[in-house]
């Protein structure tokens, strides 16, 4: 299952005791994100001098970088309270309207996942985003009449893993969007350093590289990893965790030194041996691998997609050159030269 693999980006129920211990509080404490974080500076430094509620703020980019962290931080930047909820949790818009009225001025409002809105839900947020205005319809037929109820000014903080999946009319409400890149290595080894002294763990800097390298670009995974390499240090009788302790965990979890695991192995030796690196329909790529079609495309995919190893084409997913080296075989000269158009783009 999804929620089992330690390299998958998606919030887990594990993650939420961790994650709140090592959540940084304030922008300075906030690792990478620069470009964002200049960006939000400026609109918070310029809301409080207007003496206004911040801009509504879209958040997007894969799961794992800290789109949450982000919100609270920007809540006590600006020394208001936040408000959280998530778009599968609204499930009508009596749910959101109680939300809304709750709200004191200038209060951020967090809604994660919020593609997931329901329509109806949206319907309401509209106006309560563009002019602070709750619209509601009491009664039916001929006597209904439509009510305006004045609300507080707030800031909607929206994070989405799929921007695309927005509406328009929503998107275009945001006054700051922001999107989240993954993290370089050194980002990520400062990440795991910091995390580790958070935690009272004293790590070698080239045991945390080895953790960050292996983190797929991904803070939450980082700390994900740096919990087990730390039992394992812990286990080996270390007061400091080891390279060899970082490197022996890892090795036992089957994550190498790309920060793939055994299912995404499996994954290409079997484009590679059963379908001669393809290309092969997403169904029976999951058929053959037991797995469910709509996890491989958003989980799986999107870091092999990244690191070169896999293409889409409109005949189904193929093997390309760097996929056959990492598992140890020689990609046929035809397919290569097939396929040569997805090797110079990822080369770009």
């Amino acid at each position: 299952m999804e929620e089992e693999r330690l390299v998958t980006s998606t919030y887990s129920e594990t993650d939420s005791e961790i994650e709140n211990v090592l959540r940084p509080k304030s922008m300075e404490g906030y690792v990478g994100q620069d470009k964002v974080k200049d960006n939000l500076a400026v609109s918070i430094a310029a809301a409080k001098m207007r003496e206004d509620a911040l801009d509504h703020v879209l958040l997007y980019g894969p799961a794992g970088l800290g789109k949450t962290t982000l919100a609270h931080i920007i809540a006590n930047e600006l020394g208001t309270q936040i408000k959280i909820t998530s778009g599968p949790a609204i499930e009508r818009a009596g749910d959101l309207a109680a939300i809304l009225t709750n709200l004191n001025e200038r209060d951020v409002l967090f809604i994660d996942e919020i593609h997931r809105l329901n329509h109806n839900v949206e319907e309401i947020l509209y106006p309560a985003m563009e002019d602070y205005t709750l619209d509601f319809i009491i009664g039916k037929g001929p006597s209904a009449k439509n009510v305006q109820l004045p609300l507080p000014k707030f800031t909607l903080i929206g994070a989405t893993t799929k921007a695309g999946m927005l509406s328009s009319p929503l998107r275009d409400r945001f006054g700051v969007i922001c999107r989240l890149e993954t993290y370089s290595n050194a980002e990520l080894t400062e990440i795991v350093e910091r995390a580790a002294k958070m935690l009272s763990l004293s790590i070698e800097h080239l045991a945390a590289e080895e953790v960050a390298k292996r983190s797929r670009g991904t803070p939450r995974i980082a700390n994900r990893l740096l919990r087990r390499v730390r039992d394992y240090s812990i286990v080996k009788g270390h007061d400091t965790i080891l390279l060899s302790d970082a490197q022996g965990a890892l090795k036992m979890l089957e994550i190498d030194e790309l920060g793939l695991d055994a299912i995404d192995v499996k994954l290409l030796q079997s484009m590679a041996e059963k379908f001669g690196g393809g290309p092969c329909g997403l169904d029976t790529l999951a058929a053959t691998i037991n797995e469910d079609g709509n996890t491989i495309e958003d989980v799986y995919e999107p870091y092999l997609l990244q690191l070169g190893f896999i293409a889409r084409t409109p005949r189904g997913r193929v093997l390309l050159r760097r996929g056959y080296e990492h598992i140890g075989l020689k990609m046929p000269e035809a397919k290569a030269e097939q396929y040569s158009m997805f090797e110079r783009n990822e080369n770009k």
